[in-house]
């Protein structure tokens, strides 16, 4: 009987008009509504179409029976390269073991692949063993990425974090963050005091690129671009920042603040990507940044940051440790495509 239904789905470009049943689906699934991020995530789509890809399941009377919503991301995490973002799926439950899930993914990986996309990434909590089944099924592996996180706790002060940073005058260049042992110091200050924070504008986008393209050797204007394109379009979902020395700008986090990604129901920001001018290393700036940033998501009552670090990035990692990290009860996967 399963099989004969299915020929009655209908598989289409998710609308404007689905979002109450988008809503109405998901909040049946979580135990509680996330409108306002899939409101989001419906807008970003709308305003760059080739960068989402987002499908409705329809029966033949035209009801959502279910839903899946995707975004393309470069260099996401440092890691190379384009990937597909899963970042929610759903189906109703009255239509559950009819295949629903199954061909809407299938159509999400044709989609892929008609783009160029080789893999597609998301994550899960460990102990969701219902998302867990529908990973393994869907061909999902671990992927090697480190899942870390740190408790924003009103953004108080932490010391590992927030100390007093060495800073020694003429500091000379330096990988994109340097977690070396203290050396002596030239003054001291509080990690936030070392650079002149600011919040990310559009005309920073020229320095950003540049900051990037010295740290991982590529011109990644496009994917960053659609970051702070996204920054300015939305301000409640994204807390980016920039830091200058010398009234140049020195680094920039990009980060965001969301309800909903990946299945999420607690108020978390994600850190994309953190990068510091080799020319300006060893000189508290990425310090500065995070500081600033956890003082920043306290009063907007962010509870937690996450981000992801590939496992050859030592320098990172140890870095991000160092400031209060600690690894994730997330788990990344990957699914290969093609």
């Amino acid at each position: 009987m399963q099989a004969a239904s299915a020929p009655s789905i209908v598989i289409r470009a998710l609308a404007r008009d689905d979002l109450d049943a988008v809503v109405a689906i998901d909040a049946a699934i979580e135990g509680r509504s996330r409108r306002t991020y899939f409101e989001r995530r419906l807008a970003a789509a709308l305003r760059e179409p080739a960068a989402h890809a987002q499908f409705a399941a329809c029966d033949d009377a035209g009801a959502l029976l279910g839903h899946i919503e995707a975004r393309v991301t470069e260099g996401e995490f440092g890691r190379s390269g384009r990937d597909l973002r899963l970042e929610a799926v759903g189906v109703r439950a009255d239509a559950q073991g009819r295949g629903v899930g199954k061909q809407l993914f299938g159509v999400l990986l044709q989609w892929a692949a008609r783009h160029g996309i080789s893999e597609l990434r998301t994550q899960a909590a460990w102990n969701n063993h219902r998302m867990m089944l529908w990973l393994d099924n869907a061909g999902f592996t671990l992927a090697p990425n480190h899942v870390i996180d740190c408790a924003v706790r009103g953004g108080e002060y932490l010391q590992e974090r927030d100390e007093p940073v060495s800073m020694p005058v003429g500091g000379g260049p330096g990988h994109e963050i340097s977690f070396a042992g203290k050396e002596g110091n030239d003054f001291e200050r509080l990690a936030r005091d070392n650079a002149d924070i600011r919040p990310m504008s559009a005309a920073d986008l020229a320095n950003i690129v540049r900051i990037d393209r010295g740290i991982t050797g590529r011109d990644r204007h496009g994917y960053i671009g659609g970051l702070l394109a996204e920054t300015l379009a939305d301000s409640a979902i994204r807390v980016s920042l920039t830091a200058r020395l010398d009234d140049v700008i020195v680094g920039f986090v990009m980060a965001r603040a969301d309800l909903g990604d990946f299945g999420r129901i607690e108020p978390v920001a994600v850190i994309d990507t953190i990068g510091v001018d080799p020319e300006y290393g060893h000189r508290g700036v990425g310090h500065a940044l995070l500081s600033q940033l956890f003082l920043n998501l306290g009063a907007l009552r962010i509870e937690r940051v996450e981000t992801q670090v590939a496992p050859r990035d030592l320098g990172l990692l140890g870095f991000l440790y160092d400031v209060g990290f600690t690894p994730s009860q997330r788990l990344a996967f990957a699914r290969r495509i093609g």
